[in-house]
């Protein structure tokens, strides 16, 4: 049968449809079998179902050496997702800038300790450095400058690249998911930060040249996985500041798609003002613009995570 010609269906004639060429097949059911920003047919994350106890957490880098890919925001919005879904999370600030803590309105220049303390020190307790945010089921553990001479320090130190599992050990039967905002490097305190892992996000500029030190991230973390810690695992490259309007977004999303395939997260985030506004108010966009398309994707990308098996 041709384009065009009919079929009697309960006798009137029904004009004959061409199969569609956007949708892949057995997805018809899934968003209407439309292609996502990815270039692929984009699932329905289902709302997960309430936990009944906390912990063991599951603990996640945010990890990515170019700086300015938006690591701290998603940080700050993923968490504050997965509050919103009833799971207890532990941000833990790791970058010396302290830009994390600063997102949560926590007074850098003013903390007495902070990661710096529990690095270097063995008679600091963690949950004297936990403080909590104005975000339900959210702590953090801050950072400030101070944690730029932790690098050097450390250097010396037995088993130096485990040192940040150890200290984050005492409270993982507190937490569902333990965040750690990395620095944009790959040195020694990256190097902790994926010791201590179970997984590793991989935020991703939507630009050329942030595309182009991925492979050197990965490269890295397949190192770590092969010689520090094997349950390590690439939990997704999630595309950030995403334009849909321009035809070099998408291009890098698709190369990035072609290249890594499943490993890239269905979610996108979207370039928007709302996000330095939102820092500037000291606060996730989930709250101070809850119905924002920004808080509805950081609102997927929880589900997605959690439909992944990343978080409980």
């Amino acid at each position: 049968m041709s384009y065009g010609e009919t079929t009697e269906t309960h006798g009137r004639p029904e004009a004959y449809e061409a199969p569609r060429t956007d949708v892949l097949p057995g997805t018809d059911g899934v968003f209407g079998g439309k292609l996502g920003p990815t270039g692929r047919p984009m699932p329905t994350f289902p709302e997960p179902a309430p936990l009944t106890s906390h912990g063991p957490a599951r603990i996640i880098a945010m990890c990515n050496q170019k700086g300015g890919v938006g690591k701290t925001t998603t940080t700050i919005n993923l968490g504050a997702a997965l509050a919103e879904l009833g799971r207890k999370v532990l941000m833990v600030d790791f970058d010396p800038q302290g830009a994390l803590s600063v997102g949560f309105g926590v007074r850098t220049n003013e903390l007495d300790t902070t990661i710096y303390n529990l690095l270097v020190e063995r008679d600091i307790d963690v949950r004297d450095v936990i403080l909590p945010t104005p975000t339900d089921g959210v702590d953090i553990i801050p950072a400030n400058i101070d944690l730029s001479a932790a690098e050097v320090q450390l250097v010396g130190e037995v088993a130096r690249e485990q040192i940040l599992a150890r200290v984050l050990r005492p409270v993982l039967d507190d937490y569902d998911v333990i965040l750690i905002d990395c620095q944009p490097s790959l040195g020694l305190l990256t190097v902790n930060a994926l010791t201590a892992a179970h997984g590793v996000i991989i935020p991703l500029e939507c630009e050329f040249f942030a595309m182009r030190g991925v492979a050197l991230l990965v490269e890295t973390i397949e190192k770590i996985i092969d010689r520090l810690n094997p349950r390590l695992q690439i939990d997704g490259i999630l595309a950030t500041m995403y334009d849909g309007r321009t035809l070099h977004s998408r291009e890098v999303v698709q190369s990035v798609v072609s290249h890594f395939d499943d490993k890239v997260f269905h979610t996108v985030i979207s370039r928007t003002v709302k996000f330095p506004d939102a820092t500037l108010a000291a606060e996730p966009i989930t709250s101070y613009a809850s119905a924002h398309a920004g808080a509805e994707a950081y609102r997927q990308l929880a589900r997605e995570l959690i439909a992944r098996g990343g978080a409980a």
